[in-house]
Protein backbone atom coordinates (compact mmCIF):
# COMPACT_ATOMS: atom_id res chain seq x y z
CA UNK A 1 0.00 0.00 0.00
CA UNK A 2 1.48 3.45 -0.96
CA UNK A 3 1.58 6.45 1.32
CA UNK A 4 -1.59 8.07 1.98
CA UNK A 5 -1.82 10.45 4.79
CA UNK A 6 -4.19 9.94 7.79
CA UNK A 7 -7.12 11.84 6.81
CA UNK A 8 -7.26 10.50 3.18
CA UNK A 9 -7.06 7.10 4.72
CA UNK A 10 -10.18 7.46 6.79
CA UNK A 11 -11.91 8.82 3.39
CA UNK A 12 -10.90 5.71 1.69
CA UNK A 13 -11.88 3.20 3.70
CA UNK A 14 -15.55 4.97 4.16
CA UNK A 15 -15.69 5.27 0.60
CA UNK A 16 -14.57 1.49 -0.71
CA UNK A 17 -17.51 -0.22 -2.95
CA UNK A 18 -19.35 -2.69 -1.01
CA UNK A 19 -18.45 -6.25 -2.28
CA UNK A 20 -20.56 -9.81 -2.68
CA UNK A 21 -21.05 -11.05 0.94
CA UNK A 22 -18.37 -12.68 2.60
CA UNK A 23 -18.34 -15.56 4.03
CA UNK A 24 -17.60 -16.21 7.40
CA UNK A 25 -13.76 -16.18 8.61
CA UNK A 26 -12.48 -18.91 10.82
CA UNK A 27 -12.01 -18.59 14.65
CA UNK A 28 -8.37 -17.91 15.38
CA UNK A 29 -6.83 -21.17 16.78
CA UNK A 30 -6.75 -22.02 20.55
CA UNK A 31 -3.63 -20.71 22.29
CA UNK A 32 -2.40 -22.24 25.09
CA UNK A 33 -2.97 -20.76 28.32
CA UNK A 34 1.00 -19.54 29.48
CA UNK A 35 1.82 -16.36 30.75
CA UNK A 36 5.15 -16.05 29.94
CA UNK A 37 7.54 -12.91 31.32
CA UNK A 38 7.30 -9.70 30.35
CA UNK A 39 8.85 -9.04 26.85
CA UNK A 40 12.39 -7.47 27.30
CA UNK A 41 13.19 -9.67 30.54
CA UNK A 42 16.39 -11.19 30.42
CA UNK A 43 16.79 -14.81 29.76
CA UNK A 44 18.83 -17.64 30.50
CA UNK A 45 19.82 -20.46 27.34
CA UNK A 46 17.33 -22.42 28.98
CA UNK A 47 14.71 -20.30 28.77
CA UNK A 48 15.02 -19.07 25.34
CA UNK A 49 15.55 -22.81 23.94
CA UNK A 50 12.39 -23.51 25.68
CA UNK A 51 10.71 -21.02 24.21
CA UNK A 52 12.36 -21.50 20.97
CA UNK A 53 10.31 -25.12 21.09
CA UNK A 54 7.52 -23.58 22.31
CA UNK A 55 7.21 -21.29 19.20
CA UNK A 56 8.17 -23.90 16.81
CA UNK A 57 5.57 -26.30 17.48
CA UNK A 58 2.86 -23.83 17.80
CA UNK A 59 3.86 -22.55 14.62
CA UNK A 60 4.18 -26.11 13.06
CA UNK A 61 0.31 -27.01 14.09
CA UNK A 62 -1.27 -23.66 12.80
CA UNK A 63 1.00 -22.99 9.79
CA UNK A 64 2.13 -26.57 8.57
CA UNK A 65 2.65 -25.72 4.86
CA UNK A 66 4.96 -23.16 6.07
CA UNK A 67 6.89 -23.68 8.93
CA UNK A 68 10.34 -24.32 8.54
CA UNK A 69 12.42 -24.98 5.11
CA UNK A 70 10.37 -24.83 1.71
CA UNK A 71 11.59 -26.61 -1.25
CA UNK A 72 12.54 -22.72 -2.38
CA UNK A 73 14.12 -22.26 1.02
CA UNK A 74 16.96 -25.07 0.96
CA UNK A 75 20.11 -23.42 -0.62
CA UNK A 76 19.80 -20.15 1.41
CA UNK A 77 19.88 -21.45 5.05
CA UNK A 78 19.82 -20.60 8.50
CA UNK A 79 23.38 -19.18 8.16
CA UNK A 80 23.03 -17.35 5.48
CA UNK A 81 19.90 -15.71 6.59
CA UNK A 82 21.58 -14.81 9.69
CA UNK A 83 24.74 -13.53 7.86
CA UNK A 84 22.28 -10.75 5.64
CA UNK A 85 20.49 -10.11 8.86
CA UNK A 86 23.09 -9.28 11.31
CA UNK A 87 24.74 -6.84 8.14
CA UNK A 88 21.73 -5.02 8.11
CA UNK A 89 22.05 -4.13 11.58
CA UNK A 90 25.35 -3.82 11.82
CA UNK A 91 25.08 -1.16 8.59
CA UNK A 92 22.02 0.93 10.18
CA UNK A 93 23.67 1.05 13.63
CA UNK A 94 21.40 -1.26 15.25
CA UNK A 95 22.66 -3.40 18.27
CA UNK A 96 21.04 -6.65 19.66
CA UNK A 97 20.85 -6.70 23.52
CA UNK A 98 19.22 -9.32 24.68
CA UNK A 99 17.89 -12.64 22.63
CA UNK A 100 14.74 -11.11 20.55
CA UNK A 101 12.32 -12.44 17.61
CA UNK A 102 12.93 -10.56 14.87
CA UNK A 103 11.08 -10.75 11.22
CA UNK A 104 13.35 -10.81 8.04
CA UNK A 105 12.21 -11.20 4.74
CA UNK A 106 14.57 -11.48 1.72
CA UNK A 107 12.54 -8.99 -1.26
CA UNK A 108 14.13 -11.19 -3.78
CA UNK A 109 12.00 -11.86 -6.90
CA UNK A 110 13.36 -15.75 -7.13
CA UNK A 111 13.37 -16.12 -2.81
CA UNK A 112 9.53 -14.00 -1.42
CA UNK A 113 10.20 -15.79 1.88
CA UNK A 114 10.35 -14.71 5.30
CA UNK A 115 12.17 -16.37 8.30
CA UNK A 116 10.89 -15.65 12.04
CA UNK A 117 14.68 -15.89 13.93
CA UNK A 118 15.84 -15.11 17.83
CA UNK A 119 18.45 -12.83 17.16
CA UNK A 120 21.33 -12.72 19.98
CA UNK A 121 24.04 -10.50 21.01
CA UNK A 122 26.62 -13.12 20.16
CA UNK A 123 26.75 -16.51 18.64
CA UNK A 124 24.29 -18.64 15.87
CA UNK A 125 20.77 -17.20 15.76
CA UNK A 126 18.33 -19.43 15.28
CA UNK A 127 15.12 -19.74 13.22
CA UNK A 128 11.29 -20.46 14.40
CA UNK A 129 9.93 -20.71 11.01
CA UNK A 130 9.01 -19.39 7.95
CA UNK A 131 6.44 -18.68 4.91
CA UNK A 132 5.86 -16.94 1.98
CA UNK A 133 5.50 -13.04 1.29
CA UNK A 134 4.66 -11.03 -1.38
CA UNK A 135 6.70 -7.49 -1.88
CA UNK A 136 6.84 -4.74 -3.75
CA UNK A 137 6.72 -5.79 -7.61
CA UNK A 138 8.64 -4.07 -10.20
CA UNK A 139 7.05 -2.69 -14.09
CA UNK A 140 3.74 -1.25 -12.89
CA UNK A 141 2.99 2.30 -12.45
CA UNK A 142 1.93 3.25 -8.83
CA UNK A 143 4.42 0.17 -7.12
CA UNK A 144 7.20 0.40 -5.44
CA UNK A 145 10.03 -1.94 -4.40
CA UNK A 146 9.93 -2.46 -0.84
CA UNK A 147 12.64 -0.82 1.16
CA UNK A 148 15.64 -2.65 2.53
CA UNK A 149 16.90 -1.84 5.86
CA UNK A 150 16.09 -2.10 9.36
CA UNK A 151 12.55 -1.04 10.69
CA UNK A 152 11.56 -0.80 14.44
CA UNK A 153 7.75 -1.04 15.41
CA UNK A 154 7.51 1.09 18.09
CA UNK A 155 4.95 2.99 20.40
CA UNK A 156 5.48 5.55 18.42
CA UNK A 157 2.81 4.65 15.69
CA UNK A 158 -0.63 2.92 16.61
CA UNK A 159 -1.24 -0.09 14.67
CA UNK A 160 -4.73 -0.99 13.54
CA UNK A 161 -6.64 -4.04 11.95
CA UNK A 162 -8.47 -4.35 8.93
CA UNK A 163 -12.16 -3.76 8.54
CA UNK A 164 -12.43 -6.83 5.91
CA UNK A 165 -14.20 -3.92 3.67
CA UNK A 166 -13.51 -4.96 -0.20
CA UNK A 167 -12.30 -2.30 -2.82
CA UNK A 168 -14.23 -1.85 -6.36
CA UNK A 169 -12.66 -5.05 -7.57
CA UNK A 170 -14.27 -6.98 -4.38
CA UNK A 171 -10.80 -7.65 -3.06
CA UNK A 172 -9.81 -7.13 0.61
CA UNK A 173 -6.68 -5.76 0.28
CA UNK A 174 -5.51 -5.89 4.01
CA UNK A 175 -7.35 -9.63 4.50
CA UNK A 176 -10.69 -10.49 6.16
CA UNK A 177 -11.89 -8.21 9.35
CA UNK A 178 -9.40 -8.33 12.40
CA UNK A 179 -6.54 -9.14 10.69
CA UNK A 180 -3.59 -6.69 12.07
CA UNK A 181 -1.45 -4.46 10.36
CA UNK A 182 1.93 -3.40 11.54
CA UNK A 183 2.81 0.01 10.84
CA UNK A 184 6.43 1.03 10.01
CA UNK A 185 5.52 4.26 8.84
CA UNK A 186 7.21 7.22 5.89
CA UNK A 187 9.79 5.41 4.39
CA UNK A 188 11.24 5.92 1.06
CA UNK A 189 10.79 3.39 -1.81
CA UNK A 190 11.92 3.24 -5.13
CA UNK A 191 9.65 3.13 -7.87
CA UNK A 192 8.91 0.15 -9.92
CA UNK A 193 8.27 1.65 -13.32
CA UNK A 194 9.41 4.58 -15.37
CA UNK A 195 12.95 6.08 -15.78
CA UNK A 196 12.98 8.49 -12.37
CA UNK A 197 14.27 5.60 -10.17
CA UNK A 198 14.56 8.39 -7.56
CA UNK A 199 13.08 6.77 -4.15
CA UNK A 200 9.59 8.62 -2.98
CA UNK A 201 7.76 8.02 0.37
CA UNK A 202 5.40 5.02 0.96
CA UNK A 203 3.70 3.94 4.01
CA UNK A 204 5.57 0.59 5.03
CA UNK A 205 3.20 -2.05 6.13
CA UNK A 206 3.08 -5.62 7.02
CA UNK A 207 -0.32 -6.99 6.25
CA UNK A 208 -2.37 -10.08 5.28
CA UNK A 209 -4.20 -10.12 2.25
CA UNK A 210 -7.04 -11.23 0.43
CA UNK A 211 -7.45 -15.19 1.51
CA UNK A 212 -9.45 -16.05 -1.98
CA UNK A 213 -7.87 -14.17 -4.32
CA UNK A 214 -4.26 -12.60 -3.52
CA UNK A 215 -2.96 -15.19 -0.97
CA UNK A 216 -2.68 -17.81 -3.24
CA UNK A 217 -0.34 -15.63 -5.36
CA UNK A 218 2.04 -15.41 -2.40
CA UNK A 219 5.61 -16.44 -3.14
CA UNK A 220 5.47 -13.77 -5.93
CA UNK A 221 6.20 -9.74 -5.70
CA UNK A 222 2.77 -8.51 -5.95
CA UNK A 223 2.23 -5.45 -3.93
CA UNK A 224 2.48 -1.79 -3.91
CA UNK A 225 5.68 -2.17 -1.43
CA UNK A 226 4.13 -3.43 1.74
CA UNK A 227 4.64 -7.04 2.42
CA UNK A 228 1.64 -9.63 2.48
CA UNK A 229 1.82 -12.35 4.69
CA UNK A 230 -0.31 -15.42 4.66
CA UNK A 231 -3.74 -15.11 7.41
CA UNK A 232 -2.29 -17.76 9.00
CA UNK A 233 1.02 -15.53 9.31
CA UNK A 234 -0.47 -12.82 10.44
CA UNK A 235 -2.49 -14.55 13.27
CA UNK A 236 0.68 -16.40 14.28
CA UNK A 237 2.55 -12.89 14.54
CA UNK A 238 -0.08 -11.34 16.01
CA UNK A 239 -1.40 -13.80 19.18
CA UNK A 240 2.44 -14.47 20.29
CA UNK A 241 3.22 -10.68 19.87
CA UNK A 242 6.43 -11.53 17.37
CA UNK A 243 6.68 -7.87 17.25
CA UNK A 244 5.43 -6.20 19.75
CA UNK A 245 7.83 -5.49 22.72
CA UNK A 246 7.40 -2.14 22.89
CA UNK A 247 3.22 -2.23 22.68
CA UNK A 248 3.09 -4.71 25.94
CA UNK A 249 4.88 -2.76 27.71
CA UNK A 250 3.25 0.12 27.14
CA UNK A 251 -0.22 -1.31 27.22
CA UNK A 252 -1.25 -1.36 30.73
CA UNK A 253 -1.23 2.65 30.67
CA UNK A 254 -1.75 3.80 26.53
CA UNK A 255 -5.48 2.48 25.95
CA UNK A 256 -5.11 3.34 22.18
CA UNK A 257 -2.69 0.13 22.20
CA UNK A 258 -3.92 -1.79 24.36
CA UNK A 259 -7.44 -1.61 22.05
CA UNK A 260 -4.71 -2.91 19.24
CA UNK A 261 -3.83 -6.05 20.52
CA UNK A 262 -5.39 -9.06 20.65
CA UNK A 263 -7.16 -10.00 23.85
CA UNK A 264 -6.06 -13.80 23.48
CA UNK A 265 -3.03 -13.11 22.63
CA UNK A 266 0.42 -15.00 24.71
CA UNK A 267 3.28 -12.76 24.13
CA UNK A 268 6.61 -14.40 23.88
CA UNK A 269 9.14 -13.26 26.67
CA UNK A 270 11.77 -13.18 23.23
CA UNK A 271 9.12 -10.31 21.42
CA UNK A 272 11.09 -7.75 19.55
CA UNK A 273 10.24 -4.88 17.49
CA UNK A 274 12.03 -5.29 14.31
CA UNK A 275 11.63 -6.17 10.94
CA UNK A 276 14.53 -6.56 8.35
CA UNK A 277 14.26 -6.47 4.72
CA UNK A 278 17.12 -7.54 2.47
CA UNK A 279 17.85 -8.68 -0.86
CA UNK A 280 20.11 -12.09 -1.63
CA UNK A 281 19.84 -10.90 -5.04
CA UNK A 282 22.46 -8.22 -4.12
CA UNK A 283 24.33 -10.35 -1.71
Amino acid sequence: MIGVGPIMAVVLVAILAACSPVPPSRPPPTVEAVTPPEPGHAQSEADVTAEVTRLRRILAEQIPDQAGYEDGDRTWGDHTWMEAASAAMNEFGFVIDRPQLVVVVDRNPMVQRMRIMVAVPAGRWRTIGGGKVSTGQSGRRGYFLTPTGVFRHTEAIVDYRALGTCNEHGIRGLGIKGMRVWDFGWQFAEPGWGLDREPREIRLLVHATDPDFLEPRLGRPASKGCIRVATSMNRFLDLQGVLDADHERLAGTDDRIARVLNPARTPSPLAGNTLIVIDSSRQ
